[in-house]
């Protein structure tokens, strides 16, 4: 018998996939962990190993579609499995007969068994009830309906004395489901006494809104359909936006010295290194000691309690042109500025070449948000859900500003932060900025970079 290859899950909360390109044909041989299948999902795209050894019998989704995750995509025929060739005639055998419980036609869903009433109404309506009336015809129909609905939909109706033919069905075929039914008698039965007094002197409860009708497309404009890195970082920011309650403060830091250093250093680094000499990893290093003080912000909400987690991984954010991508660079803590400099310049040229595995986007406690590298010098970064805060470093502009009651030319930097207001208070963020800020100023052209 053949085993089903289902969709995996391929990084932390990914929830679908795209069957981008199938590299197995039906009919061909797979070895263990060969590729299978392209899959794109939300965060990366990755090659789908097979879970065995063995020959395709079927692929069960084309190319191009978003299945969830666990749903069955394949079936693979295990080397030394006999009863899978066994099995291969009998199937052959039925092709080009009706489809039936055990071989359902392609595309549709397998229905539960029909019991006796069914069945007679079924073949009533199929032979023309031995010449019946129209009026037969649509009354097997309305039984049909009837009678595909589920035992425990069925029970249900007799319990509250309602006509299922009266319902609107939502499953296949439409046959009444048991949420049809439920909601059906919700809004015809009366409400409890408490209820009916509330409604009373506070009025009906508002009606949901409905959905916001479609743009209006003109003549000349271009639909684009979404991408699933496109409606995932929609879904998830969205998610954000509404779980948590965001709120956002800013301090700005004199870097001069820090500039200073990285002009000093940065071509006998990047020829020593083989890697870019960015401000980032000066960044990411005074993160992590800023959390290290403030560890309120390296935590997530948990319904009733909040999780201070142990580990400092910070996740950096990287514009791919087409969407936003967060490598994450774990136990960031224990590298240097050195070691920081090479892992994100890894993560991010893995990131805009597309080669980052699901163990690449998974366990950010922190995110760290560049947006500086494009100009901006102001931002409200949303949160990354569940994360408790994310820091936005923008551009370093020359201003004049005071120093030793002296107007002096300086290089500035704002620093941002977006936090989850049930975790945390402004003077907890406030405390964990200044000493990022702190942090970044004490650097000068004599600084080690450790």
């Amino acid at each position: 018998m053949a085993t089903p290859v289902k969709m995996p899950q391929l990084g932390e909360s990914v929830t679908e996939g795209t069957i981008t390109r199938w590299l197995k044909a039906e009919g061909d041989e797979v070895e263990l962990d060969e590729p299978l299948a392209e899959v794109d999902t939300d965060k990366v795209n990755a090659e789908l190993p097979s879970p065995l050894a063995g020959k395709i019998e079927k692929l069960l989704v084309s190319e191009g579609t978003i299945v969830d995750v666990g749903t069955e995509i394949a079936l693979v025929a295990a080397d030394g499995d006999e009863s899978a060739a066994a099995e291969a005639p009998a199937r052959e055998n039925v092709a080009d007969e009706s489809p039936t419980e055990e071989f359902p036609a392609a595309g549709t869903e397998a229905q539960p068994a029909e019991d006796d009433e069914t069945q007679r109404v079924v073949a009533e309506s199929r032979s023309g009830g031995n010449g019946s009336s129209n009026g037969r015809a649509v009354e097997s129909a309305e039984t049909l309906r009837l009678t595909r609905s589920s035992p425990v939909v069925r029970r249900i109706a007799a319990e509250h004395d309602v006509d299922i033919r009266e319902i609107p069905g939502t499953g296949t075929g439409g046959r009444v489901t048991k949420k049809d039914i439920e909601g059906f008698i919700e809004e015809r039965e009366p409400a409890p006494a408490g209820l009916r007094e509330e409604r009373e002197a506070f009025g009906p409860p508002e009606e949901p809104e409905a959905p916001p009708e479609r743009a209006p497309v003109h003549e000349g404009d271009r639909v684009v359909a979404l991408t699933p890195i496109r409606r995932a970082i929609a879904n998830r920011m969205s998610l954000s936006k509404r779980e948590s309650p965001h709120a956002w403060t800013m301090v700005e830091a004199d870097v001069s010295g820090l500039v200073a250093l990285r002009e000093q250093e940065k071509a006998a680094f990047t020829e020593r290194e083989g890697v870019r000499f960015t401000y980032l990893p000066f960044i990411a290093r005074a993160v992590v000691e800023g959390l290290k003080e403030t560890p309120v912000l390296n935590s997530v909400w948990d319904r009733d309690r909040i999780v201070l987690r142990k580990r400092i991984n910070i996740g950096i954010a990287v514009d791919l042109d087409d969407a936003l991508i967060v490598p994450v660079i774990p136990d960031a803590d224990e590298l240097n500025i050195t070691g920081l400099a090479r892992r994100i310049d890894e993560a991010v040229r893995k990131a805009r070449n597309r080669q980052l595995s699901p163990d690449d986007v998974s366990g950010g406690t922190f995110t760290v948000n560049n947006p500086g590298a494009l100009g901006s010098v102001v931002s409200t970064p949303i949160i990354n859900h569940p994360q408790a805060a994310i820091l936005s470093a923008e551009a370093i502009v020359k201003r004049p500003v005071v120093v030793n009651d002296a107007i002096a030319i300086r290089s500035m930097m704002n620093l941002e932060v977006s936090f989850d207001h049930r975790i945390l208070d402004g003077g907890a963020a406030l405390r964990f900025l200044n000493a990022v800020k702190r942090r970044l100023e004490d650097y000068g052209s004599d600084s080690e970079l450790s």
